[in-house]
């Protein structure tokens, strides 16, 4: 079975609301969601990153939002920025649960590029610790508090604002230009981050932040988990000239699986087919060739494709490739060398 390493999932949420049941969750599943350790044990899935992410009072799961979003077009404001002071007690129990499936000693979370794979070779999920909007990130003492913690990838924001950036809503049809760039605070940021060997992620990014950022970073631009605006022009979707941005530095773009993120329609209803899927991924090799795509799933985030409905469904996408006629070099480089070799870089270069 070729390995699957995973640009973004987020199963933490789901620990926590489990309450005391969280490590059972992890380890036995709950017949809910995405992922869990025998779905990816099943599907061959290694690793990936794990979000540490605040909700917001309101999103895009809500029901009378997916309705909207069912019948394109549609443009959802942007949700309130979210204060430090709520954002902060959130992110210490998703940081905590991460930390007790480490203690369940199936997975580790892995701070450099040789932990990682001596994790995955000792048959261990080797796990990032991500934060998906840097509200619970202070100031940058707090960054470094972080770090010690084993937080290794940030993604700015969000859909919505923080005190160091700006998020692009769901909208389609749309664009990412929207809205400012990077605050005072942000390039700050940016700086310490690339100081740290902490990876910068692009997703949920306006166009002016994404912008700054290629500006200011001295590592490789990534994009964890977002699709192609060509084909589905969605505001969450990188437009050609940001793809090639990314090329130029040696970055890497993970595809999201979110339907309605992949659908050119834009609509929120389940992928019907992996064929999409497929020209998506063309579209990003050709434009980052074939060491700058890899995969960034959503799951626990997003309304999967029919044909990929969790994490267990993972060789049913590595088949398609196969039949669509990519070798199995190709294959494991999108499936997990890809990550890696743009982790090294990252943190080591």
């Amino acid at each position: 079975m070729i390995p699957v390493f995973d640009g973004h999932n987020d199963f933490i949420q789901r620990v926590v609301a489990a309450g005391a049941d969280g490590t059972r969750v992890w380890l036995e599943g709950d017949g809910t969601g995405h992922l869990d350790l025998p779905r990816m044990r099943a599907g061959g899935m290694v690793g990936g990153f794990f979000a540490i992410w605040i909700p917001s009072p309101s999103g895009p799961n809500d029901a009378e939002t997916v309705t909207l979003m069912q019948n394109p077009p549609f443009a959802l404001p942007l949700p309130d920025q979210i204060d430090h002071d709520i954002a902060l007690p959130h992110a210490f129990r998703q940081a905590a649960a991460l930390k007790a499936l480490e203690r369940t000693g199936t997975l580790e979370i892995v701070t450099d590029a040789a932990h990682l794979r001596r994790s995955i070779d000792a048959g261990r999920i080797a796990a990032i610790m991500h934060m998906e909007g840097a509200e619970a990130i202070g100031d940058m003492d707090a960054l470094h508090l972080w770090h010690a913690a084993g937080l290794r990838s940030l993604g700015p924001v969000w859909s919505r604002p923080t005190a160091y950036a700006e998020g692009v809503p769901f909208a389609f049809p749309a664009g990412p230009d929207t809205g400012g760039g990077l605050t005072q605070a942000g390039k700050d940021l940016v700086r310490e981050c690339n100081a740290l060997k902490i990876m910068l992620d692009l997703s949920h990014l306006n166009e002016a932040g994404f912008n700054d950022i290629a500006q200011l970073s001295d590592a490789p631009l990534v994009a964890s988990h977002s699709c192609v605006h060509e084909i589905c022009p969605s505001a969450r979707n990188l437009t050609d000239r940001q793809l090639q941005v990314i090329a130029d530095s040696g970055g890497l773009v993970g595809l999201n699986y979110a339907s309605s993120f992949l659908r050119e329609d834009g609509k929120r209803l389940p992928l019907e087919d992996l064929d999409t899927m497929l020209r998506h991924l063309d579209h990003l090799l050709a434009i980052l060739g074939e060491d700058g795509v890899a995969l960034g799933s959503d799951f626990d985030g997003a309304l999967m494709p029919r044909d990929l409905p969790d994490a267990s469904a993972l060789p049913v996408l590595l088949q398609a490739m196969a039949a669509h006629g990519y070798g199995e070099a190709l294959i494991r480089k999108i499936a997990s060398e890809n990550w890696i070799g743009v982790l090294q870089r990252s943190w080591d270069g």
